[in-house]
């Protein structure tokens, strides 16, 4: 079973709490900020370590290298005034 959410099997969006899932099935979900995409290859017998259930799933998430991501401030995002300020006094030359 599949929590409902943002979570799509076969490309069809869930619209109930839980659904079931079987052999092939391919799940679309939010992880984090990220989209995760799986599909099913062997169900299990009971619930374990996660190790063992990495071996129920095939990770068919593309990979996000390839994907630019939106450039930002030093990682911390748009700058402050006084960051701006700060970068204006350091670009005027030393004629301005």
């Amino acid at each position: 079973m599949v929590a409902g959410g943002h979570v799509r099997v076969n490309s069809q969006k869930v619209h109930k709490p839980a659904v079931t899932v079987g052999h092939g099935d391919v799940l679309t979900f939010a992880q984090g900020r990220d989209v995760r995409v799986v599909r099913v290859v062997a169900l299990g017998e009971r619930r374990g370590p996660a190790p063992e259930a990495q071996t129920l799933y095939e990770d068919l998430t593309p990979d996000t290298d390839s994907v630019p991501r939106n450039p930002s401030y030093e990682g911390k995002g748009r700058p402050t005034g006084k960051d701006r300020r700060a970068l204006g006094s350091f670009r005027r030359g030393p004629l301005e």
